[in-house]
């Protein structure tokens, strides 16, 4: 259980038109001139790792759900439904110890690059909170910070949230002006991100081989975090036309289709083996559009699709959080069984030494500016934007508010 009295910060109330077209608020000179790839040599005197936080113990479980629902007005009669998903695990989620092991991680690769800087660890919803590392951070003279947020995709909650926190988090501080924070760019495409999961589809098609399963028998479901759909449809650069979805939907189904013709040129999977984009852990009212298929809802059909066996792949999560814990490992096995479906649920990066190195490389690009042409990616969407565009990612209830590390709105 936590210590720390649980915060809820409530978002800037800034309108939009109080920000000059083309101002990237709170950024450093790297960013400030709105260009999409930063091509200037950075000092970066700190990393900051942000994360979403989590509960470490069953008294901490309401006042996080607070926190993450906070502006919604959302009752803790109706919390306390989710809560059961925390109070199963003794009220704790997994994401705070595994981000104690990335940043572990991340600062053991970078001594070994030679990089020196320190990383300081943030979350958005639970301690330590973003507002309470950024001062730190400043106490002891680092003021240049380079952020990774432990999210891979484009989106309001998994790259804009995150940079209307951290200019939240100097404002509040009082340290606007002071502190300035850059962020690495969305890293869905990243290798070192896709390793993991192309190793662990392999694997369990050799499993299921081994049994018997192979070819069309066998689907792969490509699970992530459902969204509004109106969210969706506004994440990544209006500009791009990525389609139904926008970039999330977009940037998804291409790291699924890399994997599964990776695996098919290695001989590691069948031409006949089929993928899909699936969703999962939506929260929104029914009357509220959300991404679809339900991974649940899916795999309840494909037996009549003549598929015996599911290979579900957490291709949005970094780590084995509550998200996939129970959505993946408890409901969507569940489902897989009622269905009379072999199952299985392949790893998600964790702090494989892939993941790590190209976190690192991430963080290198930046500071040595390593044009967009030689930045690794292995689809067509990628290398990402190091300075997010106008307008990118909106939430549609809220509109705009101050943003680093990016373009405004």
């Amino acid at each position: 259980m936590s210590d720390t009295p649980a915060k809820s910060p409530q978002p800037v109330e800034t309108s939009s038109a109080a920000i000059r077209p083309g101002e990237v608020p709170f950024a450093t000179d790297a960013s400030a001139d709105g260009a999409p790839h930063v091509t200037a040599v950075q000092d970066y005197d700190a990393v900051l790792l942000a994360g979403f936080g989590g509960p470490e113990g069953q008294e901490d479980v309401i006042p996080f759900l607070r926190n993450v629902t906070r502006g919604r007005g959302i009752p803790d009669e109706r919390l306390e439904e989710v809560a059961t998903h925390y109070r199963h695990f003794g009220g704790v989620s997994p994401i705070n110890e595994h981000n104690r092991q990335l940043r572990q991680a991340i600062e053991e690769e970078m001594r070994a690059r030679g990089l020196q800087l320190p990383v300081y660890w943030g979350n958005r919803n639970w301690a330590p909170y973003l507002e309470d590392t950024v001062t730190q951070a400043a106490e002891a003279g680092h003021t240049r910070l380079l952020a990774v947020a432990t999210s891979a995709y484009s989106s309001y909650s998994s790259c804009r949230q995150y940079r209307e926190d951290f200019a939240r988090a100097v404002l509040e501080t009082g340290l606007a002006g002071v502190v300035r924070i850059d962020k690495v760019r969305q890293f869905f495409d990243v290798p070192g991100f896709v390793q993991p999961f192309a190793e662990g589809v392999a694997e369990a098609v050799r499993g299921f081989a081994a049994e018997g399963l192979t070819g069309g028998q066998v689907r792969v479901l490509f699970a992530t975090h459902s969204i509004p759909t109106a969210d969706a449809e506004r994440s990544g650069p209006r500009e791009l036309g990525l389609g139904d979805g926008g970039a999330y939907a977009a940037q998804h189904r291409a790291v699924g289709r890399q994997i599964m013709e990776q695996l098919r040129e290695e001989g590691a999977a069948e031409e006949t083996t089929a993928w899909e984009l699936v969703y999962q852990s939506r929260s929104g009212p029914p009357s509220q559009p959300w991404l679809e298929p339900d991974v649940c809802d899916r795999i309840a059909e494909l037996p009549g699709e003549g598929v015996q066996a599911v290979i579900v792949v957490p291709l949005g999560f970094l780590s084995d959080h509550m998200e996939v814990l129970w959505d993946l490992d408890e409901e969507a096995m569940e489902a897989a069984e009622q269905a009379g479906l072999r199952a299985v649920r392949t790893p998600t990066p964790g702090v494989h030494g892939a993941f790590v190195a190209s976190l690192v490389d991430l963080l290198e690009e930046r500071i040595h500016a390593v044009p967009a042409a030689d930045r690794p990616h292995v689809t067509d969407l990628g290398p990402w934007y190091d300075v997010c565009r106008p307008e990118c990612c909106e939430n549609v209830r809220r509109g705009f508010s101050p943003a680093a590390a990016g373009v405004a709105p």
